[in-house]
């Protein structure tokens, strides 16, 4: 039996009289077939919505990455770079990517059409992409970059909103550690990409292999923006491709998860949700953590140069770079479906670190091949956690879940500034202090070090807002929250006192 079909059996009037959707009542759902509806709901979201992210997350660090694989295959000598101005080149895209963000997300809550806002920024950075492939020097590579950040702003703060307008608090970790699992993957997948193009298409019609990597890539990301404007879902109340009756469930669903309607009062401007999240002071800690989080992971940008001090081949070196990004990304899904079943943040975060930070040790201890390769698998690791962006932005939108123009501007000032790790780490690993990169990993590992406080400390101060609550929670509540309750009880079809209990059962998730 389809979704909708279920739906209609079991969403019914208290008098029995009509299905989801009559204006005469609120409907109610018999609780022996609520879970039946919601997993059918789950899977038709998860079979359509997730694929799709994942696919654009694939490309979206394969186009920004490209560069460095390129680097081994002479970008950097055709383009007459200097090593500062190759940094450069790294560093400038975050110049845009990062304060871009923050508008984007603030758009995005009040843009009724995110399926095609999101599908367009792909396939302009996609074009964008392309482009770089006819540069010529330094200022057009630049160029380049600085445009190709504006469009990318809108893809990791944006699909983490709009998953957020979909799933649970519990639901949310699992579907962002598939999404960045996509990113892992994409790690491996892009070296052994860049490995097949560099190493058989110079010399192809006389241009050199560098360019055909975007050209190509380029290419297979604006395909893919095209296919998303019909793939991605918009936000529960307006999606067409759900019946009337799903839609409802779907809202119903985040409902019943914080007690209140993910819904914005109707009075709410564009702005409010910006001065909300400035408001609070855990903005400002999570935007630290992200930040330190970045840092100590920014190897991953340089991961090719990091593989070449072993010794190898270019090719060699591409193919060796894919292997230590295959286990994080197996072991991140697990780390995160853990997460999500305990409710448990800090120590699925932490522990990954702390394994990057042995990674780091062994590399500043020794230059034996084989310790050095184990090392970079154990730097690797440290995604597990999801560390840069993912499972710390799901924390982020578990922490500050309502209202969501409030969430959205959070999200993206957490992903958004804390950008400026990508910045400082474009400078830390440069080519004169390679091999051993000594202090380039010392500057990492105090990152890592400084994250695992962080998290400490905004653990600390999420258990004393838990208790903060429990005393508060016989206290009337007015206002935008009270109207936000109410839309819960309308949604759901139960009086507010209910709501208002099952509102009282919300906790931080620490």
């Amino acid at each position: 039996m389809s979704l909708s079909g279920t739906l209609q059996e079991v969403f019914t009037e208290e008098a029995g009289l009509a299905v989801i959707g009559a204006t005469a009542g609120h409907p109610t759902l018999r609780p022996e077939a609520h879970s039946e509806a919601e997993r059918q709901l789950k899977q038709k979201l998860d079979s359509r919505l997730m694929p799709t992210l994942v696919a654009i997350c694939l490309m979206n660090y394969i186009d920004r990455a490209a560069i460095t694989s390129a680097r081994l295959q002479g970008l950097q000598t055709d383009l007459h770079l200097t090593d500062v101005q190759y940094d450069t080149v790294i560093a400038i895209l975050y110049a845009s990517y990062c304060p871009a963000q923050i508008p984007s997300n603030m758009l995005l809550n009040y843009i009724t059409r995110p399926s095609f806002y999101i599908s367009t920024c792909v396939i302009l950075w996609g074009i964008t992409s392309a482009l770089t492939g006819i540069t010529k020097n330094f200022t057009d590579i630049l160029a380049c970059r600085i445009f190709l950040g504006l469009p990318e702003a809108a893809f990791y703060p944006g699909c983490m909103y709009l998953l957020s307008r979909w799933y649970t608090r519990k639901e949310l970790g699992l579907r962002a550690a598939i999404l960045y699992a996509g990113l892992l993957i994409s790690y491996a997948f892009g070296s052994l990409w860049a490995a097949a193009i560099l190493g058989t298409m110079d010399g192809t019609v006389g241009i050199a292999a560098w360019r055909w990597l975007f050209y190509i890539e380029g290419a297979v990301t604006v395909s893919i923006g095209f296919l998303s404007m019909w793939l991605l879902p918009d936000y529960p109340d307006n999606t067409a491709w759900l019946s009337v009756e799903e839609r409802h469930l779907a809202q119903l669903r985040l409902a019943d998860d914080v007690g209140e309607a993910d819904a914005d009062p109707q009075e709410a401007s564009l702005f409010e949700g910006f001065v909300m999240a400035i408001k609070d002071p855990k903005v400002y800690l999570f935007i630290l953590l992200n930040s330190c989080e970045i840092l100590a992971m920014s190897f991953s940008n340089f991961f090719p140069t990091l593989t070449a001090t072993l010794g190898y081949s270019t090719t060699v070196t591409l193919l060796m770079a894919a292997p230590p990004w295959i286990l994080p990304a197996i072991v991140g899904l697990i780390n995160a479906w853990h997460a999500g079943q305990s409710g448990e943040r800090f120590f699925h975060l932490a522990i990954w670190w702390w394994m990057t930070i042995i990674g780091y040790v062994i590399s500043l201890t020794t230059m034996l091949t084989a310790a050095r390769y184990c090392s970079l698998f154990l730097m690797a690791i440290g995604y597990s956690g999801m560390s840069c962006n993912m499972l710390t932005v799901v924390w982020v939108a578990n922490s500050i879940p309502r209202p969501p123009a409030k969430r959205s501007v959070a999200i993206a000032l957490v992903n958004g500034i804390a950008g400026i790790g990508n910045v400082v780490g474009s400078y830390i690993w440069k080519a004169s202090w390679g091999p051993q990169y000594v202090t380039s990993m010392l500057i990492a590992l105090t990152a890592a070090t400084s994250a695992s406080v962080l998290a400490f400390v905004i653990r600390w101060v999420l258990i004393r807002e838990n208790r903060r609550m429990e005393l508060q929670e016989l206290r009337i509540l007015q206002g935008a929250q009270h109207e936000r309750i109410e839309k819960a009880a309308e949604l759901g079809g139960v009086s507010f006192e209910e709501a208002l209990r099952r509102r009282k059962g919300f906790r931080y998730l620490y």
